[in-house]
């Protein structure tokens, strides 16, 4: 293949007052696709690179046309309902689905591990992220390289491995996007900031949870509605008290259910 590479090499000479298409060979290729690309500029016999240009061009125009389908088809999806059929989706955090014609996007975690259990026996096939085809057929990525092809009879199901920390820090991420108001003085409130609060309080018979951006605005919101005296909501770890109706067990359930009330005003908004 050394050939080709002279004659990728000459010059090529744009016209005036043209902006010259960044050539495809600057772009990060696959060794494969690198050869064949260079094979194909020689058939064309594109010397001078005029026909790569062109080509780049209408290559940028079906980029942008596929760009605006996918634009419109996430407002669908954000507007609750399912981009195939029009349906309308049943929502989660990280999935949606719709039941009518079975159309589903999900997310799965960033750092893996991912576990395909072959079919037939006990064996298990891991990766750091894997991918099914049209096909059906699995493809188990490990180290940035296919580790495995695994025909759709071949395996049985594909098994994503969570962790705690992980779930925890895509909450968070989403109460990041949200709009916490302070329960004292409406301020927003933001979780990452040095005195911000947040509690779980029963007034009544259920527990309530409240944010405060700042430990002035907590103290004065415990003077203002102190808590009932056998209860101690305000120094009482909730998992050990049952006097009240649970609403959250946790502080780190707190941030997760602060994340779902972003779904829930989400959907309110529609």
């Amino acid at each position: 293949m050394a050939w080709l590479f002279d004659r990728w090499k000459k010059p090529r000479e744009a016209g005036l007052g043209e902006e010259t298409p960044e050539p495809l060979r600057s772009k990060l290729l696959q060794e494969e696709q690198q050869e064949n690309l260079q094979l194909d500029i020689f058939v064309l016999e594109d010397e001078d690179g005029s026909r790569e240009q062109r080509l780049a061009r209408v290559a940028e125009k079906e980029v942008q046309s596929a760009a605006e389908d996918s634009i419109k088809k996430l407002h669908v999806i954000k507007m609750g309902r399912c981009p195939v059929c029009g349906a309308h989706l049943s929502q989660h955090l990280f999935a949606s689905i719709c039941e009518t014609c079975g159309w589903h996007d999900y997310e799965v975690p960033r750092t893996g591990p991912v576990r395909v259990h072959l079919r037939h026996n006990d064996r298990v096939v891991e990766g750091d992220r894997c991918y099914i085809v049209k096909t059906g057929a699995c493809l188990v990525i490990r180290d940035d390289v296919v580790v495995a092809r695994l025909p759709r009879e071949a395996y049985d199901y594909v098994e994503y491995v969570w962790t705690e920390d992980e779930i925890d820090q895509r909450h968070k991420q989403v109460v990041d996007r949200m709009q916490i108001s302070c329960g004292w003085c409406g301020d927003p409130a933001d979780p990452d900031k040095d005195g911000f609060h947040m509690v779980h309080v029963a007034f009544g018979g259920v527990q309530e949870r409240y944010c405060f951006c700042s430990d002035d605005c907590y103290e004065a919101f415990r003077k203002m509605y102190p808590a009932r005296v056998h209860r101690n909501c305000y120094e009482r770890d909730c998992s050990d008290c049952n006097l009240c109706v649970k609403r959250y067990s946790s502080e780190a359930e707190g941030i997760r259910m602060l994340a779902k009330d972003f779904l829930s005003m989400r959907k309110k908004s529609k």
